[in-house]
């Protein structure tokens, strides 16, 4: 059995038609909009609407903790640009959402990551789309357990929650094989990413679980550039997938 894993898609489309080839099914943990690109400011729901140049400006401030001098910029793009933003932004997440979903293999199973908008998949997903969170899945014998979305951050990315509404996720899970989730368990190497310099947030839920429960893997996304792909925890093997907007290519797990 062969599966193919990928997260962080951010919209990259081409490479995505592509993941689930030569394997069984693919699985995505998520993050599969693009609102502002690091490393190209001209891509993105962001530069769209407002250029390229000042996707700059917004993602610089952002990169240097200046979070409210982000925001307020926004606002007065937002201001400027006139009508509804979250008209305007609903807009662009369809696009894109259409766009990836008709570009998504089949079978995959997928959860979410936390710039998503959870309440827009159903209407995107084709048949052999299989959106779990909080949830499992039988894949080739093995149990696998999702958990999608992000803690709550300075970021204020779109489906973030509450530590206890996450943990109850995790909880809902149970033992499994395979724990898939977007953001990584609180461990320290998985959360530094070395590109952008700071720690992201992780889960203590899910790294309780996986010391209580030792599933056979646990694979995550959601730090970009970690300063350890991988790591085990007693028999667990913790690894990330790779960030595949930037590599393009799926993470593969045979048994």
């Amino acid at each position: 059995m062969r599966i193919h894993v990928v997260s962080d898609v951010h919209g990259r489309v081409d490479a995505l038609a592509r993941a689930g080839d030569g394997a069984d099914a693919l699985v995505c943990l998520g993050d599969l909009i693009l609102f502002v690109d690091y490393a190209d400011h001209s891509q993105g729901i962001f530069a769209d609407l407002f250029g390229a140049e000042n996707a700059g400006v917004f993602i610089g401030l952002r990169a240097e903790g200046r979070f409210d001098e982000a925001r307020a910029m926004s606002a007065e793009l937002w201001a400027a640009l006139g009508g509804d933003p979250q008209a305007h932004i609903e807009t662009a997440v369809r696009r894109q959402y259409e766009q990836i979903f008709a570009a998504m293999p089949a079978p995959a199973y997928l959860t979410y990551g936390n710039v998503d908008l959870p309440h827009f998949w159903k209407e995107y997903a084709r048949p052999g789309h299989h959106v779990l969170d909080g949830a499992t899945a039988e894949i080739g014998g093995l149990t696998f357990g999702f958990v999608g979305g992000g803690l709550r951050t300075r970021y204020r990315t779109p489906y973030e929650i509450d530590d206890e509404e996450y943990a109850r996720k995790v909880e809902a899970v149970g033992e499994v094989d395979v724990l898939c989730c977007h953001i990584p368990p609180a461990i320290p190497e998985l959360l530094y990413d070395v590109v952008a310099r700071r720690f992201e947030r992780g889960s203590e839920a899910t790294l309780e679980a996986i010391r209580r429960t030792q599933p056979r893997y646990a694979l995550f996304g959601h730090v970009h550039q970690p300063l350890a792909g991988r790591t085990r925890v007693g028999r667990t093997e913790c690894i990330n997938v790779g960030h595949f907007r930037g590599r393009g290519t799926p993470f593969a797990l045979e048994w």
